[in-house]
């Protein structure tokens, strides 16, 4: 039995590891922003910028009035939620001083940090897929339903101790919760928003719009893959015993070479297909194995966790190959990075966690796919009837840039 003189140091000590590993995961709010305006053209760079640094703080606010309660205040085993306002009161240093079973072990505060930039992450996702065609104001008001109600409903289900947690379903750091409802949401809002125009042919052709800078989306990249170990590292949610540092050891670890396995294999798949070594698809296979990874990070061998990545990193690359078929037009990859190999990460869980089951798994992918699927239809479809989602013909054709914010990022490039 731990000494009650350890505890108040132990709770200052995960308290800062979780403030620590959320501050991480903020910090890949600039990984998408750089990932997405390196994959599209140059004169729709500042809209994206725009869009990527307003979502995180509208995320941040969003969660504060209504998500945070949402997502952690309803019955254990429930459905619905509650509603209201709540960050609390801290623990008081008495109850943490005293130790023993159900004794806080950080800040409530730190929770919440932790907790919202995870909601940034998911809105994240939806802005590189529809990007180069989407009206600003339109996309900001999706995200406003998005923070505050969407994403807090199913995290509820199974993080707030839902009735997706009672089934069994497991999710250590939110391939599903986060990472699916995601692009799930970005798929619902693709379909009313329709391709780029010249994107596909009259007679099938698809036709590559290249991005404007893959420097600036390879950094981006590097940048999400280090602010990940903040996202699946945080989630083990402490580490001052033994078990727990050498818990978050072997997160960090397994996450760092699922990222390795999924660029590998993207790399490989793409030189067999193409007969290249495409960046675009080895930057998005690098993603899909983090992606894959983060349902369980904990429980894999070093190899394991690098063939799991290594999946994603192939599933990758047909997943977008497959809806540029479909003619679903995704700028930068993300349905298929974030849902694909998120479906994947999440149904691998049993592979190497025996308290897992397939069905569990299953049953919380067609619950949160259908929840943010049909929630973000009609949140779009609502915004579609009020202010209209897509720029004119003629805007697209300009950018975004003017249009929507005034200014250009690279006008020495794009101004004649």
């Amino acid at each position: 039995m731990e000494s009650t003189a350890l505890i108040p140091l132990q709770y200052a000590l995960d308290t800062f590891y979780f403030l620590i590993c959320g501050a991480l995961v903020m910090w890949m709010a600039a990984g998408f922003a750089m990932l997405e305006s390196g994959l599209v053209r140059a004169k729709n760079t500042t809209e994206i910028l725009t869009k990527n640094i307003v979502l995180y703080a509208l995320a941040c606010v969003m969660y504060l009035l209504f998500g945070y309660y949402l997502m952690y205040s309803g019955d254990a085993g429930g459905v619905l939620p509650n509603f209201g306002f709540l960050i609390g009161d801290e623990h008081a240093v008495e109850t943490v001083a005293a130790g023993g079973e159900g004794a806080p072990y950080y800040a409530k505060r730190a929770d919440f940090f932790f907790q919202v930039v995870f909601v940034a992450t998911a809105m994240s996702i939806v802005s590189g897929a529809v990007a180069e065609r989407m009206k600003l104001w339109a996309f900001l008001a999706f995200a406003v339903v998005m923070c505050g109600v969407i994403y807090p409903v199913e995290g509820y289900w199974t993080w707030g101790g839902g009735f997706l947690k009672e089934a069994g379903f497991k999710d250590f750091a939110g391939s599903g919760i986060v990472h699916l409802a995601g692009a799930t949401a970005a798929l619902a809002g693709v379909i009313l928003l329709g391709a780029r125009k010249g994107k596909y042919g009259s007679n099938g052709q698809i036709n590559a719009i290249p991005g404007a800078n893959l420097p600036l989306a390879t950094l981006g990249t590097f940048i999400l893959w280090f602010g990940w170990f903040g996202f699946n590292g945080g989630s083990q949610l402490k580490m001052s015993t033994i078990s727990d540092a050498n818990a978050v050891a072997s997160v960090f670890v397994n996450t760092n070479l699922a990222a390795a396995g999924g660029l590998l294999a993207a790399l490989v798949v793409a030189r067999i297909l193409f007969g290249k070594a495409d960046l675009t698809m080895i930057l998005n296979g690098a993603l899909a194995g983090l992606v894959a990874i983060t349902a369980e990070p904990s429980t894999p061998t070093g190899v394991q966790a690098a063939l799991i990545g290594a999946v994603g990193g192939v599933l990758v690359v047909f997943s977008i190959l497959l809806l540029d078929k479909l003619r679903i037009d995704d700028p930068v990859g993300a349905i298929s990075v974030h849902g694909v190999s998120g479906i994947w990460g999440v149904l691998a869980v049993p592979l190497t966690n025996s308290g897992a089951s397939f069905a569990a798994q299953l049953l919380g992918v067609a619950c949160i796919f259908a929840w943010v699927f049909v929630a973000s239809l009609l949140a779009w479809g609502l915004i579609k009837l009020v202010m209209g989602l897509r720029v004119s013909e003629e805007d697209e054709y300009e950018g975004v840039d003017i249009v929507e914010c005034g200014m250009e990022s690279y006008p020495e490039f794009t101004r004649k």
